[in-house]
Parts: structure tokens; C-alpha cells; sequence
């Protein structure tokens, strides 16, 4: 098979007479030679700009000030519409009633038109702030392309982000437009948004109109060909505003820079992912998360995007894998607990599925356990795994994928081009097949271009660089190994550290996922002055035998990371995104306020906090 990397190879060679023999020769070129690597990313893929840049990057110590396509202008919807005379559908849709559709470029290019006017009627002008409040559909997409064809700035949140959590992150950007949703479905039960949206309104003063998406649902296709104007704007304009989860206090407004998101996609999904023109690329996403915004991406290099609106285990769990047959899916992706969960069940399910098309699987949000990954090669023997990690902060990956490289399960295979990515130490000092943080070295594209009304850089230099000088932390703990692979252990500031020895949360999960009465866990690292605790939770709704845990945990781990405590739990926290909460739940076990920690708003299963909550009441004492 003939990778885009390989193509992308080639091309360097033929137009810039360079010759990797190995990626990381390659890899190494695009963080050293940073100017002629975007530049060669932007040419090789076709990138249209307005105004051609005056240079590419200009370098500052203080990566905020790092200048990006200097004097460039660009419009992302139009690079989107590049494509409008492909005879592929631009969208696949199907909802949890198994309504499936196929949406041609031609009527998405209507649709973006009538929002388009409706957003002109409403006098909506560059840099105005326009939200949704909405459901992963179509209109959803036609929305956004409306608004950003018109130099605005798009945020939105999924309607299972409750009233509180809404108000907290769309109040700081002052939108003067809101999209919603009036009535959606999920895990087949029918919910209202009227009343929220309709307090929204009162309580953000900046709203002047209002839109139901519910009364402009459907798709029609108009033949003649419709003329979208695109407002042509700065590389560096906002294009959306990301907002952080909420778990470790106010939710960050990450506002990121046009131009980063068109270059930065297209390399990350065409190069680590394969993705090519004409393919179906899929990723179960709601309108709240980063992932949403990436797999927009995919409409840049001329692909069929194909969505889910509602529960991906509705009406049964194997409802996602019959639209992969259906629509033709060429790439899959979701978090890494919906594979955890797949393979708990019984995989002879998918002997009646045609999977010959399924190019590449795709997982993030937590780390992919080299046992789910194995399990995933059984079932899909020729398909290649690929794990990301990155986040919301760059709504992008730092490593990623790599079809011309083995797969080698428990790791992620690389470092992503532009990415300059190391790991130190607590010292600041480079380390191999040694657990330390995740850093960038040198600027990158999609690092934010700000955070909303975040003056003089205060909040963002707190928030990425204050632990080493002018260098990026990202806030992960992992292992680059011998290989160049990477293992993420989980995030820093929840990692384990007994008797000077850390390790990743993740490690104690993967131990003990496998024990029968064990349907999942979470673990706190007490550390203080005079406290140094180990507390395991764990959800089981049978008997847990504490013996054979902390046999596991001392056998597959080290005997320091054996927990003082274990306890049963009916739940376990998980954010929006499916993310363990582990944070704040320490901050809960060390007596802070819960409604100085997290909304819980911003919670996937907001009563499972109470739990915790009541917990630290009754046995604090017992825990010193």
C-alpha cells in the first residue's frame, strides 16, 4: 500500500531534492527546518490561500509571540468547498431512529448559503462570537461553515452539557448569536432545550437572536450552482473557540488560529491517519468535544463525513459497527473505553460484518491498553490501530500514527511531524524509556493563539509554561521508548508517587481491568506532609476479593503502589469527553468544596460525584 506519508516523501524529494531514509530523519527535518515544513505542507496540499504569506515563522522564546504565516489570508470554509465537485456525498448521517442519509456537496453548499443570509440578516460580522447549543446533525455543520464563510468565531456545546456549564463558558466569549437545538433524543428518550436556551438568552445580555435548528432539518438538493461568499481572513483570526473540561476549575476559552487548524489537520489526518480524498472517515464525537472539530478535517482533503447523532450503544451495542458496513466507513474512530467495553462482549457478534473496507481504527480520550489493542487485531486483523494523544489545548494529536511503522500494542508509534515533542524530567533533562512529562520544545501550529480575555497572557503562561521556562508542558506523564514509541501512563498531576517511585493511574487500571467482579476503578494518591495514602475505588455490583487485588497490583506493578484502602463504589466520575475524573476526587478526599472544584454540569454521570462526596464525610477520619 502506498501511504500518503510515502507520497509526501516522495514530493520532498522531487520538489525539494530531500531524502529521508527513516520517519525520524524526517520527523527531526520538520521541527528543525520549520519554515520549509509547513511551507511543504501547505503546497503539498494544495492549500488555497488569499494572500500568499510574506514568511512562514519567525521564532520567539516566548512561543506566544512565535509569528505564524505572516500577512497570510485564508478562509478554512472555502478550503472546504474546494471539493464541491466531488461526486462523493460530503456527509453520511444516521440518528439512534436509523435514519440514514447521504448529503451531496451540492446541498451542503445550499445550506451553508441559507445560513449564510440568515446570519448576514442578523448583522453578524468578523470576529462576532456565534454559538450552538446542539446535536451532532448535519445543520450543525452547514452552521458552523456559515459562520466561519463570514470571519466570525463558531464555540458550541453538546446538549448534554447542562444549563450551569453552558452559561459558565458561552458567558465568557459574549456571543451575539445563538444555533440550538429545541428537542433531541438520546439512549431513546426525547429531552427539551427551550427552557435553558430560552435562560440562556436573559442570563448573556451579548444574544440578540436565536435559532431552532429543529425547523430547518432538512437537506434539499438545488442543482444550479450557488455562489458562497467566503470573507477572507488573517492566518492567525480566530476560528473557533475549545473549552477545557471543567474538572480543575473554570473552564479555559482556548481560542485557536485559522490557519493552524487547516494546516494542521490535513497533516495530521491525511500523513498519521491516511485519510484520502474520497474515503468515509468517521469518529463518534458530540458537538462539545475537540473531536468534533477535528473530524471536520476530513472535509478539507475531500472525504465523506460521516456522523452519528445520539448514543453509541443505542439501540444496542453494535449499532455503530452496522453503520460502519452501511456507510462504508474507510476509518473508525471513538474513545478508548468504547473498545475496552467492545471487548468484553462477545466478538463472534461480528462475524456477519463486512470489515474489508475498514482502513484504520482510530481511539483517544484515555490510553489504549496493549490488551485492548491486541483484542482489537483479532477482530480487525487487517486493520491498523491507531492511537492519538493530544487534546483540546491544540484540538489536535502531539503523537499519533504511522502506517508505514509496526504497530507495537501498548504504544503509540510516534511523534507527529511539527510536533516537537520530548520527555523530561522533574530537572528539565531529556529522558529515555523513562517515565517523565510531556513537553514541547519549539512552537507548534495549533498551540492556541490565546485564551479569551486572558490579558497580557497571564492564564495560558500559568497554564502551559510554569513549570519549565519557555518550554511547553502539556501535562501528561509517559515513557518514550527504546523503539521511539510512546506510553502514556495518565495525566501528571494524578500520577502515583510512593518512596520517590511514580507511576501512571493508568498502570493500576490495566492490572486489574481483567478481574471478573471488576467493572472499573479509579485510584487517589493522598500526598501530603503528614498523609501518604493510597485509596482504590472500585465499581463492582458483585463481591471484589481485596487479597487478590493487591496481589495484582503488587505483581504487576511494584509492591509501593499496593493501596492502603479499597472500596466499593456503584461509579465511576467520568467527564463529558470519557475521562476519569481523578483531580478533583482527590481534592473531595482532601476535604476542598465540591462547588469549588468541578461543575457537575461539566460530568457525564453527575450523581457518581455525590457518592464521593458523602464518602469523605463519613470516613475522612478512618482515612488519617
Amino acid at each position: 500500500m502506498k501511504t500518503i506519508l510515502n507520497k509526501y516523501n516522495q514530493y520532498l524529494k522531487s520538489k525539494n531534492k530531500l531524502n529521508f531514509e527513516t520517519y525520524n530523519d524526517l520527523h527531526n527535518w520538520s521541527i528543525n527546518e520549520i519554515s520549509d515544513f509547513w511551507k511543504s505542507i501547505a503546497n503539498f496540499f494544495q492549500i488555497k490561500f488569499d494572500t500568499a504569506p510574506k514568511s512562514i515563522y519567525k521564532f520567539n522564546k516566548d512561543f506566544t509571540r512565535t509569528q505564524w504565516f505572516n500577512k497570510a489570508k485564508i478562509s478554512y470554509s472555502k478550503n472546504i468547498f474546494k471539493n464541491e465537485r466531488l461526486k462523493t456525498p460530503a456527509i453520511k448521517y444516521q440518528d439512534e431512529d436509523g435514519q440514514y442519509v447521504e448529503i451531496s456537496w451540492n446541498s451542503l453548499k445550499n445550506k451553508t448559503l441559507e445560513f449564510q443570509q440568515t446570519l448576514i440578516d442578523n448583522d453578524i460580522k468578523v470576529g462576532d462570537r456565534v454559538v450552538g447549543y446542539c446535536s451532532n446533525t448535519p445543520e450543525v455543520i452547514a452552521a458552523f461553515l456559515a459562520v466561519n464563510s463570514l470571519g466570525a468565531i463558531w464555540s458550541s456545546c453538546s446538549p448534554d452539557f447542562g444549563y450551569d456549564s453552558v452559561l459558565d463558558r458561552f458567558n465568557q466569549i459574549q456571543p451575539k448569536f445563538l444555533f440550538y437545538h429545541s428537542k433531541y433524543k438520546f439512549n431513546g428518550k426525547e429531552f427539551s432545550l427551550d427552557s435553558k436556551v430560552l435562560n440562556l438568552k436573559k442570563s448573556i445580555k451579548s444574544i440578540s437572536s436565536l435559532f431552532d435548528l429543529n425547523t430547518k432539518s432538512i437537506f434539499t438538493t438545488v442543482f444550479n450552482d450557488v455562489e458562497l461568499n467566503f470573507k477572507s481572513v488573517d492566518f492567525n483570526h480566530p476560528i473557533w473557540i475549545l473549552f477545557s473540561s471543567g474538572t480543575t476549575g473554570k473552564p479555559k476559552a482556548i481560542t485557536h488560529r485559522t490557519g493552524g487548524m487547516i494546516l494542521e489537520h490535513s497533516k495530521a489526518l491525511a500523513i498519521h491517519q491516511n485519510v484520502c480524498e474520497k474515503d468515509t472517515y468517521f469518529w463518534y464525537s458530540t458537538t462539545g468535544w475537540m473531536m468534533w472539530n477535528y473530524s471536520l478535517g476530513s472535509l478539507l482533503l475531500g472525504c465523506s463525513l460521516c456522523i452519528y447523532n445520539g448514543s453509541s450503544v443505542f439501540p444496542d451495542n453494535r449499532v455503530l459497527w452496522r453503520l460502519v458496513n452501511k456507510a462504508k466507513i474507510n476509518h473508525f474512530g471513538h474513545g478508548a473505553v468504547f473498545f475496552e467495553n467492545l471487548l468484553s462482549q462477545n466478538s463472534n457478534d461480528f462475524d456477519s460484518f463486512d470489515f474489508s473496507h475498514l482502513k484504520t481504527i482510530g481511539s483517544t480520550g484515555s490510553p489504549l491498553y496493549r490488551e485492548t489493542h491486541l483484542g482489537l487485531n483479532k477482530i480487525f486483523p487487517k486493520t491498523h490501530i491507531i492511537s492519538l494523544s493530544g487534546g483540546t489545548d491544540v484540538c489536535t494529536g502531539f503523537i499519533g500514527g504511522n502506517l508505514d511503522l509496526p504497530e507495537i500494542p501498548g504504544e503509540i508509534q510516534c511523534k507527529m511531524l511539527g510536533a516537537s515533542v520530548e520527555v523530561w524530567n522533574d530537572k528539565g533533562v531529556q529522558v529515555v524509556n523513562e517515565m517523565g512529562e510531556l513537553v514541547l520544545t519549539k512552537p507548534f501550529i495549533s498551540m492556541p493563539l490565546y485564551l479569551w480575555n486572558d490579558k497580557d497572557y497571564i492564564n495560558y503562561k500559568k497554564s502551559y509554561f510554569s513549570k519549565f521556562d519557555n518550554i511547553w508542558n502539556h501535562g501528561d506523564w509517559v515513557t518514550q521508548t527504546l523503539s521511539d514509541g510512546i506510553i502514556v501512563h495518565g495525566r501528571s498531576d494524578s500520577t502515583l508517587n510512593r518512596s520517590g517511585v511514580r507511576i501512571g493511574t493508568s498502570e493500576i487500571y490495566s492490572s486489574i481491568k481483567n478481574l471478573s467482579y471488576v467493572d472499573d476503578s479509579l485510584i487517589i494518591h493522598l500526598d501530603s506532609r503528614n498523609d501518604n495514602k493510597l485509596i482504590l475505588f472500585i465499581k463492582s455490583f458483585s463481591k471484589i476479593d481485596d487479597k487478590e487485588i493487591k496481589s495484582l497490583i503488587r505483581i504487576s506493578c511494584s509492591p509501593r503502589h499496593v493501596p492502603d484502602f479499597i472500596f466499593q463504589t456503584p461509579d465511576i466520575p467520568y467527564t463529558l469527553s470519557g475521562k476519569k475524573v481523578e483531580v478533583p476526587i482527590k481534592k473531595i478526599l482532601k476535604g476542598d468544596k465540591l462547588s469549588n472544584i468541578i461543575s457537575k454540569d461539566s460530568l457525564k454521570n453527575p450523581k457518581s460525584i455525590d457518592w464521593f462526596v458523602k464518602f469523605y464525610e463519613n470516613f475522612s477520619k478512618s482515612l488519617a
